[in-house]
């Protein structure tokens, strides 16, 4: 496979061997390799019922590994940090979520691309935003600027919606 573009989500709300939350995230740059751009890191409210917040970030990396390739390798690097199968949406030290690679859509037994909550999370879009804002969802046809100015249109509407 040519080498492919992909958005990759990153999150921590837990210390873990590398420290703080923002050490985490730093440490799983590193560790996923191919990284062509980052993200500032933003603080945000968790979902769910953690009651700690996130630190969160969006890397472009470039790879010649296929989607499924790519879920398995973050999988791992997730597994290799401390993260554990549990409770959904509760504490972790690292969370790695394929948001979009360059290829455009890809379903299979375990792996949607693009991730299917991604238009509805702030938390993925800001940074992606400023990634990569003309890259375009496969789906809408939206390019990432507008999906993110169409989220927070839509919480300045409606301030009382609970935060994704």
């Amino acid at each position: 496979m040519a080498r492919a573009s992909y958005a990759i989500a990153i999150g921590s709300n837990r210390r873990g061997r590398h420290g703080s939350p923002e050490r985490e995230v730093a440490a799983a740059l590193e560790a996923l390799g191919g990284v062509v751009a980052v993200a500032p890191v933003i603080r945000s409210a968790p979902l769910g019922p953690s009651l700690r917040r996130y630190a969160n970030t969006v890397a472009l990396v470039e790879s010649p590994l296929s989607p499924p390739e790519m879920l398995a390798r973050c999988k791992a690097i997730e597994r290799s940090f401390g993260r554990r199968r549990g409770r959904r949406w509760g504490t972790r030290v690292l969370d790695l979520d394929l948001v979009l690679w360059s290829g455009g859509p890809w379903a299979s037994r375990g792996l949607i691309v693009p991730h299917p909550a991604f238009r509805t999370r702030d938390f993925v879009l800001t940074p992606l935003a400023q990634l990569v804002p003309d890259w375009r969802d496969p789906i809408s046809g939206l390019r990432i600027r507008q999906l993110a100015q169409r989220l927070r249109r839509a919480r300045a509407v409606d301030p009382a919606a609970p935060a994704p």
